[in-house]
Parts: C-alpha cells; structure tokens; sequence
C-alpha cells in the first residue's frame, strides 16, 4: 500500500497531535500508523504518522504545501516522504563480505525497500558477488600516504549516482569531515562493538583483555567524531572466559548483520528522527 509519511520534530507543547490530526481528517487522511513521544528532559515532541495516499484528495506536493501553516505555527523540523520513491543507497565495504552479503541479500528478497546503486570498495575483492546482483562495483583504493584522491573519487561516485544513503558495511577507512559534513545523518556505520564502549580498531581484541561478558554492535549515523554519531540499533551476545578472540569475532559477525540491517530498515522507514547526538526510533 502507497502511504505518505510525515515525520515531525518539534517544541512540546499543547495541541500538536490535536492540530495534525484534525488537518489529516479534514482532507479525509486515512492514519495507518501514528507514533508519538514527548522528551520531558529536552521539552521536544517527536511525531511519525503514515497516511494512506489514496486517501487524500492531492499529491505529495499539495499535501506539503497545505501542511507548511501548521509547520511554521509550531516551528516544527519536519518531512513528508512518499513511499512509492525508494530511496537511493550506496554501500561502501573493504575485505570482509559478510555485512554486504548479507544487505545485498535482504535487498534480492525485497526485504528492504530501497535502491541500492553501487557498491564502492578500496578492494577488489568484493566485484564478483556485488556483480552477479547486477549493481556497478567500483574499486577505488585508498593511499594511506595521500587519502584525498580517493575521498575526492568516492565524492563524485555518490553524487553521480544522486544517493540519499550511504552505508558502510564494514568500510575500514575514516571518512574525510567534508563528507560527514555534506552527509548528516545519511552516513550509516556499523560498528563491531556496543558503543561508547571499545571504539576505534580491534574492538574484539579490547573486549577480551578487558574481560567483558557481553560483546555486541552499533548501527550509527557517521559524524566527525570517530564511532561517536547518533545511535540508530544495538544488540548484544553474551561472552565467556572460555571464548577467544576469533570467538569473539564470528559471533559478532552475526550481530553485527543483523544490527545494521535493521538500522537501514529504521532510516529507510523514516523511523529515526536524530535530536542532537540522540535519536528517537519508532
């Protein structure tokens, strides 16, 4: 079923719901799914609501245009997204093939509703199982005496293909600031630890020195700050002092899939709604 999805952040108080709400009715907007939350600590009120679109009198453009009083009367940050539009996603991976393997799967059995563009790598590794999906693999190394080039490179290759999502997929390269920066919030990483905790390299390797019985992985925007973004999906698996490291690292694998799968499913969704450095997930 199409719907429109409007996703609102905005100061709490008085009449936001009723305002929405009685908008949606007045044009006969069929409600299929209606999310709310009130931040008492930050005085914010997040909101998502899914509307049938067959139920409104007018598009997408309309809708947005009739929506934009209530908008300014409230001083909301919001969107309307239609999910007839699949948004545009490039995947960005290095040598380990499991993350990837397991998107470009979900993605071939149309569990995520999006479309994947390209995959980018700075290994060649990956080409044959990327391409037998029938998705541009484009291997672009990076010099760890001068990255910029490559930044430079893979900059242009997500612009050309008009992305709204990048996903690093176990890409063990630091991306540049300039390209947080022009992607906020559009930059998922998945990484192999349960953040804050073991951030940067070998995170496994830090747990079991440390002795932790719980290891797990993040699903997190990408900010300038390394491993430090808005968390979007985490998920743990217990550990014991009989486990090695490469214990420690097929188990995580299997976490690590499994969180960032479900992370790209929330932002596909427009499920996350990013706050500061936190997020609301619905």
């Amino acid at each position: 079923m199409r719907t429109f999805r409007l996703v609102i952040s905005c100061p709490d108080r008085v009449g936001i719901v009723a305002k929405v709400s009685n908008f949606l009715a007045s044009h006969n907007g069929w409600i299929t799914e209606a999310s709310h939350h009130s931040d008492n600590l930050s005085g914010w009120f997040f909101m998502r609501h899914e509307i049938r679109a067959d139920s409104l009198p007018f598009g997408i453009e309309a809708l947005r245009e009739a929506f934009k009083p209530i908008a300014e009367e409230f001083s909301m940050d919001w969107r309307i997204t239609d999910t007839a539009q699949k948004k545009r996603v490039v995947l960005m991976a290095s040598r380990e093939s499991h993350c990837l393997a397991d998107l470009l799967h979900r993605w071939h059995s149309d569990e995520l509703d999006c479309e994947i563009s390209c995959v980018i790598s700075n290994h060649d590794d990956l080409r044959s199982m990327v391409e037998w999906h029938g998705i541009p693999y484009y291997h672009v190394p990076v010099n760890p005496q001068d990255k910029q080039p490559a930044f430079a490179e893979v900059s242009r290759l997500v612009k050309h293909h008009d992305a709204e999502v990048v996903v690093l997929a176990r890409y063990m390269q630091i991306l540049p600031p300039s390209l947080c920066s022009e992607y906020a919030h559009k930059v998922i990483n998945i990484h192999h630890s349960f953040l804050p905790s073991f951030v940067g390299a070998k995170p496994y390797h830090q747990a079991s020195l440390r002795g932790v019985k719980l290891i797990g992985a993040t699903c997190h925007y990408v900010t300038e700050e390394l491993d430090a973004g808005p968390i979007i999906e985490q998920d743990v698996v217990r550990v014991s002092h009989s486990d090695s490291i490469e214990d420690m690292v097929r188990f995580g694998r299997d976490v690590e899939k499994m969180v960032l799968a479900r992370g790209l499913r929330y932002h596909l969704e427009d499920r996350v709604l990013v706050h500061g450095n936190k997020t609301v997930v619905f």
